[in-house]
């Protein structure tokens, strides 16, 4: 499936593409495309994936529907923590004023706009060129300056250190190879940075709600949207980020109640779950 996903992505595309990349000097179009599974941390069946959804981004009721749900909390978590580590006002009108954060698998942008309009200096990253179109033209209209590039962590080796904060969010369970993700991702902090991550454990329970529930019982997302052998256990989410010279700070869990259809912060680490952690 992958493979013919690839392939419609490559030949459907308008004539007036065509002629564009015709113009395109030689060797711009590779820089500007990730590289392939083979030599990169994406997986090219994850991205092919997305790239069929990447029209359905801002549509609250569409495929990506948990997320605009579970949105709130993700944006509250992370003004919170910045805050806290940068010495700001969490509650002040635009607490992040300032401060470089990137977006590792930006998607349409639903993390990078609200932080924008929090004061942060967003630059987003995906791995599929459609889903950064997406997100380009939806800042546009919003009227937020958010630097959007179709690239990989590990293609950023020129802004090491860049970054005050680095984002992953629902991203470690999609990678091909998680540590490397989790290595380039921490070059890009600088010292005494940030980093957010969301994602969900590898237990029965989450199998059994992340997993099956969510996906053939609910119809909350896609069949075949996660796979529950690349769920992330808390323990390995630190061990690769002490590898890569980042130390956690703490994790959250966070439950769904159905009665109110939202999200809460826990301490239930069993399905999903975040994790603030800081480069020393």
């Amino acid at each position: 499936m992958a493979q013919k996903a690839r392939k419609k992505s490559t030949h459907g595309k308008p004539r007036s593409s065509a002629r564009k990349r015709a113009r395109e000097r030689p060797g711009e179009r590779a820089r500007a495309r990730p590289r392939d599974s083979h030599s990169s941390t994406a997986a090219a069946d994850e991205v092919a994936r997305f790239s069929k959804l990447a029209d359905s981004w801002w549509d609250p009721d569409g495929d990506f529907r948990p997320l605009h749900r579970l949105n709130p909390i993700r944006i509250g978590y992370i003004r919170d923590n910045l805050a806290r580590h940068f010495g700001r006002e969490p509650l002040s009108d635009r607490p992040l004023t300032g401060l470089s954060v990137l977006d590792i698998g930006c998607g349409g942008g639903l993390i990078a706009e609200p932080l924008t309009r929090l004061g942060a200096r967003v630059t987003g990253i995906d791995a599929d060129a459609e889903t950064v179109r997406v997100a380009r033209a939806h800042a546009r209209e919003s009227g937020l300056a958010i630097d959007y590039h179709h690239r990989l962590p590990e293609d950023l080796a020129r802004e090491k250190g860049r970054y005050d904060a680095v984002l992953n969010l629902e991203v470690v369970e999609h990678v091909a190879d998680r540590d490397a993700f989790l290595a380039a991702a921490a070059r890009l902090m600088k010292p005494k940075g940030a980093m957010v991550l969301s994602t969900i454990n590898r237990t029965l329970k989450a199998l059994a709600l992340a997993k099956i529930g969510a996906e053939y019982v609910l119809r909350w997302l896609p069949v075949g949207t996660h796979d529950w052998r690349k769920f992330v256990r808390p323990s390995e989410l630190a061990a690769g980020l002490k590898a890569a010279g980042v130390e956690i700070a703490e994790f959250k869990g966070v439950l769904y109640n159905p009665l109110m259809d939202d999200w809460r912060l826990s301490r239930d680490l069993a399905v999903n779950y975040m994790a603030f952690a800081i480069k020393p």
